[in-house]
């Protein structure tokens, strides 16, 4: 009878070794750290990040100081250019005195106004007729609405559109000289050119 329990006793034993001999238990790998090198490397790349999203944007600074001083350079030499232009514009054309025949000196003003209207295609001029002293109010209003129709026939007949240019006569109430001598007379025997519109960004020719 004493042999039973020494059997029980052997087949708890085995099954305990057995239990214990199965699947151990899973252990987590510890993380593996960078070594130095690794570091040194990350590091150097986050400098050169720096430095060049540094480089790029003084890059973008100058560009944009060198884009104003273009536009800057631009404005300035348009101003001049309009100022010149203005100029051509303006100048005056004179007459021999109880004339209205444009004489070769002036018809080469004349060109040049012409070349300026071709270039500025939206300009439009008023040409206005003036005489000197002598002669009645009527006759000299007359004389200057035909100096002023002659500079505009002209102006016409070398291909700017009539419409673009308007004509007045003050005969001898806006003399330009006020002596009463020839020196005077002659400088007062003359056509005047004034924009009416389209001269704020004028085109030299």
């Amino acid at each position: 009878m004493k042999r039973l329990p020494l059997l029980l006793l052997s087949g708890l034993a085995v099954a305990a070794m057995a239990a214990c001999g199965g699947k151990k238990p899973e252990t987590t790998a510890a993380p593996q750290v960078a070594n130095n090198d690794s570091l040194a490397e990350i590091e150097r790349l986050r400098a050169d990040s720096i430095a060049r999203a540094e480089r790029e944007a003084r890059e973008r600074e100058e560009a944009e100081r060198e884009r104003q001083r273009r536009i800057a350079d631009s404005l300035a030499a348009l101003g001049k250019s309009t100022e010149a232009v203005r100029t051509l514009l303006a100048t005056m054309i004179h007459f021999e005195y109880d004339k209205a025949l444009i004489r070769s000196g002036d018809a080469a003003v004349l060109d040049q106004k012409v070349a300026i209207l071709q270039a500025n295609s939206g300009l439009r001029i008023r040409i206005s007729g003036h005489c000197d002293e002598r002669g009645s109010d009527e006759y000299n209003l007359a004389l200057g609405n035909r100096r002023a129709t002659a500079a505009k026939q002209y102006v016409v007949t070398h291909g700017i559109d009539g419409s673009r240019i308007e004509t007045v006569s003050y005969g001898e109430e806006r003399p330009l000289a006020q002596g009463h001598d020839e020196e005077a007379w002659a400088q007062n025997r003359r056509d005047e050119f004034e924009i009416l519109s389209g001269g704020e960004n004028l085109k030299q020719p």
